[in-house]
């Protein structure tokens, strides 16, 4: 079996061959982009592969793109970052997607899906089906986010721009908001609602008390048990620290 693997992280590409490789020997890796532009000519100039890997962001756009300029006849596995809100696009329409980092065991189940699948040498109903997910999911990761909060203080209300907004966190069931100036408003959304309201570009929730926004860090700890400790901006909490499960997208979040 031949696939061809389209993402622009150096690491994570040869960390998806790896571990492809290891779940099946016989696998063979036809070539690595690492832009829409080169797997546009890829295709141009070689036959499709039997699957193909593809990451949603790319460096020159996202990788819809490609199926616009290109004849993608051939079954694609999704590798993304962003939220479960975009992924659920995807299982609604039995596109198989994997959630970075990728997990051996998911990417292990995904592949044997592919070769269970009735649509194993491609078809023009699987490329219908892709295309509808690929619009769909393009509405997700194109939508508006939000550029400002109405808040209320006292018999004031103000509206303030997310760019003023360091951190959000939570305390004993209630949503806070720490802000450039250092002042602190409550809020009535919860975190879980506050994930989709933000651009995840902009905003990571490292935890479930907080979410940060990439200009609220004010140093990045590592300790001895590899943990990270955060130090945030107009924050006297010494105890805000990256949950394990979240550390490695939160480094590809900050290298991004």
């Amino acid at each position: 079996m031949k696939v061809l693997i389209v993402e622009d992280e150096f690491m994570a590409a040869e960390r998806l061959e790896d571990l492809l490789i290891k779940i099946d020997p016989t696998i063979v890796v036809a070539g690595h982009c690492d832009s829409v532009k080169k797997t546009v000519q890829w295709f141009q100039l070689n036959k499709p592969p039997d699957l193909l890997f593809l990451d949603v962001q790319l460096g020159d756009g996202l990788s819809f793109e490609i199926f616009e300029q290109a004849e993608v006849d051939c079954p694609v596995i999704f590798t993304t970052a962003y939220d479960h809100y975009a992924i659920e696009a995807f299982k609604l329409n039995s596109i198989a997607y994997l959630l970075k980092p990728v997990k051996m065991e998911e990417l292990k189940a995904s592949v044997e899906k592919f070769k269970a699948s009735p649509y194993f040498a491609g078809g023009i109903y699987l490329i219908r089906e892709q295309q509808f997910a690929l619009e769909k999911v393009q509405q997700l990761l194109t939508k508006q986010y939000k550029k400002r909060f109405l808040i209320k203080s006292g018999t004031h209300i103000r509206s303030i721009p997310v760019e003023e907004i360091l951190y959000f966190y939570s305390m004993e069931k209630a949503t806070f908001a720490k802000t450039v100036a250092g002042r602190t408003h409550l809020f009535d959304h919860s975190l879980e609602q506050l994930e989709i309201l933000l651009d995840p570009m902009l905003f990571f929730r490292i935890s479930r008390k907080y979410i940060i926004s990439v200009t609220a860090i004010a140093d990045i700890i590592t300790l001895s048990n590899y943990r990270l400790r955060i130090v945030l901006k107009n924050c006297d909490d010494q105890d805000v620290f990256v949950s394990r499960e979240r550390m490695q997208e939160f480094k590809e979040w900050l290298d991004k």
